[in-house]
């Protein structure tokens, strides 16, 4: 089985968890961080598939990253975050706590796992959304449904069938190559609960509380404050935290 820790190219999948329209906003919150730090690491950072919630939220967001080290920086980010503040829509100004679940999986060149076409159910629909006319008129989205594990993976973001096919199985083959690095080939769903448990608000790894500007890792017990300048991409301090940590 592929060394991972010599992977450079993962998908990343985010998660609105429990709170609702805020927790959809921290999803986007948490997309926008990783995404400002990878590019800030010169590494390209790139939309497979996203739910859209509001203007700056998601229901749910797949990315893929390229750039050396990216699977060593970014596994730890694997799990439930929690968020603490007071809402842009809570008159009252109450804090309220929302939650989102990360995914990070690393991408595999296709000889170390075989897919076989006859395994696979491939649709095709128009995308919709941003992007101009040829996404809106053209049946450019790619849907694949792998039938032995049920595991169902989509790309939109890409302009032609064939990128968005090509995307569509860089996911699958990750989740498929996590599934037997788990022992787990059947279903990608106990690989996600064993990562990100039920995105409950008890279960976290991770807190981002506002009021106290303080960010607060509970596996390693670390905390670091200028929370907003973190999420806007400065998060060296806690990639190097985790790289000390080992």
């Amino acid at each position: 089985m592929e060394d991972v820790q010599n992977i450079n190219k993962i998908i990343m999948e985010i998660r609105a968890g429990a709170g609702g329209d805020e927790a959809s906003l921290f999803a986007g919150d948490l997309a926008r961080m990783y995404q400002k730090y990878a590019l800030k690491k010169g590494w390209n950072f790139s939309i497979v598939d996203a739910s859209e919630s509001g203007a700056k939220g998601y229901k749910t967001l797949v990315a893929e990253i390229k750039g050396q080290g990216a699977y060593n920086t970014f596994k730890n980010e694997s799990g439930v975050h929690r968020v603490q503040r007071v809402p842009s829509t809570e008159r009252q100004g109450r804090i309220h706590t929302s939650t989102a679940s990360v995914a990070v999986l690393p991408i595999v060149e296709a000889k170390v796992v075989e897919v076989r076409d006859g395994d696979l159910e491939v649709t095709f629909c128009r995308a919709g959304g941003p992007g101009g006319q040829n996404v809106n008129k053209v049946e450019t989205a790619v849907r694949i449904v792998h039938k032995p594990t049920g595991i169902i993976v989509a790309s939109r973001e890409e302009r032609t069938q064939h990128a968005n096919r090509e995307k569509a199985m860089d996911v699958l083959r990750a989740k498929l190559f996590e599934a037997q690095r788990e022992q787990a080939v059947g279903s990608v769903d106990q690989i996600r609960k064993e990562q990100v448990g039920t995105a409950d608000r008890s279960e976290k790894i991770r807190t981002y509380n506002f009021p106290d500007d303080r960010i607060t890792d509970h596996r390693i017990g670390k905390k670091w404050s200028n929370l907003e300048k973190i999420l806007e991409g400065d998060f060296d301090k806690i990639a190097d935290a985790f790289k000390d940590s080992n």
